[in-house]
C-alpha cells in the first residue's frame, strides 16, 4: 500500500485533484482509497471510504467548548492524533494499492499542528509521498511565486516525506504557463523577473529567499495539471512512480 497526501492552500483543489488522480488510477487497473482528513468539508467530488468526519463532529466541538469555526477547526486537527488506531483499521480493512489522503483546505491545520506530521509518520504503509499544490491563480508574479515555493519547501520540512510540486488551474492561467513553468526551473530567469517587478527591500527579501532554496534543490520543476481536462495527469502519474514504484507502472 503506498499513500499520497494532498496538501495546498485553501482554494488550490485538493479534493478536485484527488478524485482526478481516483479517476486516473482505477483505468488503469489500480485498486484506490480514498482517506478525508478534513472534518470541516460539507462536499466532496468523490466517495470517501475513510472519513474522519465519522469520528469528529465540527458542530459537536463548537457545541460542546464553545468555540467558533476556526477554534473548532483547530481543536478537530488536534484530536486528529487520537483517532489513529481507527483510522489504520479502516484502512487496512480497504487495504488499496494507493490511499489517497484528502489533507484539510487551510493548510497550517495539517502541515503546522502536531497531529499532521504524526498521522505521517506514524499511518503503517510501505511507501508515502505528498503532492503540493501551487494555485496558478496566485502564482501569476515572480513574488508570489517565490512566496508559495517557500511555502512549500517549508511543508516539505514539516511532513520530512518526498513532494512533488503541482502546478493547478492552468486551464486558467494560460498566458502565464509558460513564464510560471520557466521559473520553477531556471532560477536565472526567475531573478529577471523580479528585478523587473519588485524593488528594494523587497527585491532584496525574494532573492535572499530565491537563492536559499535553490541551495536546498528547490529547482525540480513542477508539474502543470488542469483539473478541468485532466491535462497532465500522465506526467503526474509518472512521477508518483518514480517515487512510490520505483519507475514502474501503476498496473501489476
Amino acid at each position: 500500500m503506498k499513500a499520497i497526501f494532498l496538501v495546498g492552500t485553501a482554494g488550490s483543489g485538493k479534493s478536485l485533484l484527488a478524485s482526478k488522480i481516483l479517476d486516473y488510477y482505477s483505468r488503469n487497473g489500480a485498486f484506490v482509497g480514498m482517506l478525508n482528513l478534513d472534518p470541516g468539508v460539507e462536499n466532496l467530488p468523490y466517495t470517501c471510504d475513510i472519513d474522519v468526519r465519522d469520528y469528529i463532529d465540527i458542530v459537536q466541538i463548537m457545541k460542546q467548548y464553545d468555540l467558533g469555526p476556526n477554534g473548532s477547526m483547530i481543536m478537530a486537527s488536534d484530536l486528529l492524533a487520537s483517532k489513529i488506531d481507527d483510522l489504520q483499521s479502516e484502512i487496512d480493512n480497504v487495504n488499496p494499492d494507493y490511499l489517497i489522503v484528502d489533507t484539510p483546505g487551510q493548510i497550517e491545520l495539517f502541515a503546522y499542528r502536531a497531529s499532521g506530521p504524526f498521522l505521517i509518520q506514524n499511518l503503517n504503509v510501505e511507501e508515502k509521498a505528498s503532492i503540493f499544490l501551487h494555485d496558478g491563480s496566485l502564482m501569476t508574479s515572480p513574488s508570489n511565486f517565490v512566496s508559495i515555493a517557500l511555502l512549500a519547501t517549508s511543508v516539505k520540512l514539516r511532513l520530512g516525506i518526498s513532494q512533488i510540486n503541482v502546478l493547478t488551474k492552468t486551464d486558467l492561467i494560460e498566458d502565464k504557463i509558460k513564464d510560471i513553468l520557466k521559473w520553477s526551473t531556471n532560477m536565472a530567469s526567475l531573478e529577471d523577473a523580479l528585478a523587473k517587478h519588485s524593488d528594494g527591500e523587497n527585491y532584496t527579501l525574494a532573492i535572499n529567499i530565491l537563492r536559499s532554496l535553490n541551495m536546498g534543490g528547490f529547482a525540480q520543476g513542477t508539474i502543470p495539471i488542469s483539473n478541468a481536462t485532466g491535462e497532465g495527469m500522465a506526467n503526474l502519474q509518472a512521477a508518483l512512480s518514480r517515487v512510490l514504484n520505483l519507475g514502474e507502472e501503476v498496473e501489476d
